[in-house]
């Protein structure tokens, strides 16, 4: 029988030997190994079609049917538990707006905790938690669509939260930012105590905000490291079609004064 102190040592998500073909015959996966533990934030590289969307839909049970296990929290992702798990796992989609249908913000935060049985003051409780957790507490009464894009999206994210998800799956969080939207938003994930995984083409933000990242390509994980020493791999990166903005340089530490040559 597991302890609540064995329990903390599952991993958020194992998965093992996956591999997965469509209907057409096209083969997306192809026996990928992914562990992510509790707490980490980790960010899943690649270029277009390597199979990240494949396998991020296997995390809920929406794809099934191919060969290979996963597992959330322990519990594995099969019909009988697809109810729990599609609570555990949290996904944010890239456009808020395929999230937000409600009349109010509080309404589209409290849907999935009302369709989970949730009433009156416990309900009340867990959107305003929700809601400060993404600083949109202020706005709860006003229509979704009232809301600039950044804030939509800070609502999206709190939608997810309210379920209280073992892991929160992120894709594309900073496309459409402003810079300002863009700084907020991580300044809101970094701050969160589940765990992460974040789908993105935008490889300052993985470095900003996950330790470590995963590229995967062709089906298959290439590599897994720490973000900052993937990224400085100048033949990794171009063998993945992965590209660093001009001038963005993976090695230097935020924060870190700059020397002055001149200086004496």
């Amino acid at each position: 029988m597991s302890t609540p102190s064995s329990l903390s040592f599952v991993p958020s998500l194992e998965v093992k030997g996956l591999a997965y073909a469509y209907p057409d015959g096209h083969q997306a996966l192809f026996g990928v190994d992914l562990t992510v533990e509790r707490g980490e934030r980790v960010a899943l590289l690649g270029p277009n079609g390597a199979g990240k969307t494949t396998l991020v839909l296997h995390l809920n049970g929406i794809l099934a049917g191919g060969v290979g296990t996963v597992s959330v929290a322990g519990l594995p992702v099969a019909p009988q538990n697809l109810k729990e798990i599609r609570r555990r796992v949290g996904i944010v989609f890239q456009d808020p707006d395929d999230q937000l249908f409600m009349p109010t913000v509080r309404e589209d935060v409290a849907f999935g905790p009302a369709s989970a049985g949730l009433r009156g003051a416990e309900l009340e409780a867990v959107v305003r938690k929700a809601l400060e957790r993404v600083g949109m507490a202020d706005f709860a009464d006003r229509p979704p669509h009232h809301l600039s894009f950044g804030q939509r999206r800070r609502v999206a994210v709190a939608t997810v939260l309210a379920m209280e998800p073992e892991i929160l799956v992120l894709d594309e969080p900073s496309s459409n930012l402003d810079p300002a939207s863009r700084r907020e938003l991580a300044e809101i994930l970094t701050a969160l105590d589940v765990t992460v995984l974040m789908v993105t083409h935008d490889l300052p933000y993985a470095m900003e905000l996950c330790p470590r990242s995963v590229i995967l390509s062709q089906g298959v994980i290439a590599a897994d490291a720490p973000t900052p020493e993937l990224l400085a791999d100048e033949e990794l990166m171009r063998r993945h079609r992965l590209e660093l903005p001009f001038g963005f340089d993976p090695t230097a530490r935020p924060g870190r004064p700059t020397r002055n040559p001149d200086a004496q």
